[in-house]
């Protein structure tokens, strides 16, 4: 276990980020409750530890290679599955409220249990769907930054996150490829949703090319948005 925490750090490290002890322990213990719990849950395809630390806690991190988490208070993770990119990111940068959304109760669950684990405060994982949570006051326009590594098309995407941001906060949409033809495709919705595209930023990860677009609201939210559950994903907005 010890070689395996120095990995960890040693990874991170190549990176770019500096690993507390409590940290790569942390991160360690993610790994032993994520392949545990996978035996009985389908919760990821990825299970060789040195896989995990790069496809699943480095990618999830290396958002931060361009934009300032240290700066921001809020964050929300939408179809957050087992937990990424929303726990590394809590785990990295402590000072984070996170909220943790997934529309399966049992993911939820387990995503409890490591909140409790790897005693991570302000973190809260909550049952729910983006279209409705969208609409709670206690939600809507109240984070100053959205993430999520979702499969969806970046218009339907953009209407289940974009209303979660206050305004001049940030959605940043983990996308594997380029992603080029897809953010100019969503040009329209994001406009709809009071927002613009900020950038799009690529990087490697191993031999797959990743990318990140970054979407910031510059408006309220109309009071249409977001539409009634379902609807974005079988009739996304143009």
């Amino acid at each position: 276990m010890k070689e395996q925490k120095e990995y960890i750090i040693q990874r991170f490290s190549e990176a770019s980020f500096s690993l507390t002890d409590v940290q790569a322990e942390q991160f360690l213990e993610y790994y032993r409750r994520l392949i545990e719990t996978n035996r009985v849950m389908n919760l990821t395809a990825i299970t060789e530890f040195e896989d995990v630390v790069e496809k699943h806690f480095l990618d999830s991190v290396l958002a931060a290679r361009y934009f300032d988490f240290s700066s921001a208070q809020s964050l929300i993770d939408v179809g957050t599955g087992a937990g990424f990119p929303g726990i590394p990111l809590k785990i990295l940068y402590p000072q984070l409220q996170v909220v943790l959304l997934d529309s399966l109760r049992k993911r939820v669950d387990f995503l409890r249990e490591i909140v409790d684990n790897l005693k991570l405060s302000s973190v809260e994982a909550v049952h729910g769907r983006a279209e409705e949570l969208g609409r709670d006051a206690r939600f809507r326009e109240s984070f100053d930054v959205c993430v999520s590594r979702a499969v969806a098309n970046l218009s339907t995407l953009s209407e289940y996150c974009t209303p979660f941001l206050k305004t001049g906060g940030v959605f940043i949409s983990y996308k594997s490829g380029t992603a080029d033809g897809e953010a100019e495709k969503a040009a329209g919705a994001i406009k709809k949703l009071g927002c613009r595209r900020v950038k799009t930023e690529k990087y490697s990860l191993g031999e797959a090319g990743r990318s990140l677009i970054f979407i910031e609201r510059a408006e309220r939210l109309g009071s249409q948005y977001p539409r009634k559950a379902g609807i974005p994903a079988k009739k996304p907005l143009e």
